[in-house]
């Protein structure tokens, strides 16, 4: 894969986490589509994105989860292209997308800490991000 195809914007590494924590179970659900979709159109931190990129980003995911190194590259991608001011909003997207559909399976939750690690992301932040997350996607 050549650099070019390979290089992400800020914007883009946010969307490549979500992408790679919905695709972690092997099972993309509606739900966390429509989660990723609603953040992307929402938040602050994509003002301005342009949505036709989602699927070159999704494309890139797929092909780096192919790869025998891929997950050391996708988050190597992702630390270089995204500010460690916003990994901490990297780990914040990916929880609310894995708890979109209402379940967290071994894989996800095995990949949630797989960026926890990878972005450093001090354990009681996490904890924090990970009931704010819960607390947001609760159901009656």
């Amino acid at each position: 894969m050549s650099k070019d195809a390979t290089s992400l914007s800020a914007q883009d590494a946010l969307i490549s986490v979500m992408i790679a924590i919905s695709a972690s179970d092997e099972d993309i659900r509606t739900s966390e589509l429509v989660t990723i979709e609603s953040i992307v159109d929402h938040l602050p931190v994509f003002a301005g994105y342009d949505k036709d990129r989602l699927k070159r980003v999704s494309k890139t995911v797929f092909e780096l989860f192919e790869e025998e190194d891929g997950l050391a590259a996708l988050f190597g991608l992702v630390r270089e292209s995204l500010p460690q001011r916003l990994f901490e909003t990297a780990y914040a997207l990916a929880c609310d997308v894995a708890a979109a559909d209402g379940l967290l399976g071994e894989q996800e939750l095995r990949f949630l800490a797989e960026i926890r690690y990878e972005l450093s992301i001090d354990r009681l932040h996490a904890a924090a991000i990970e009931r704010g997350a819960r607390a947001r996607h609760l159901t009656m």
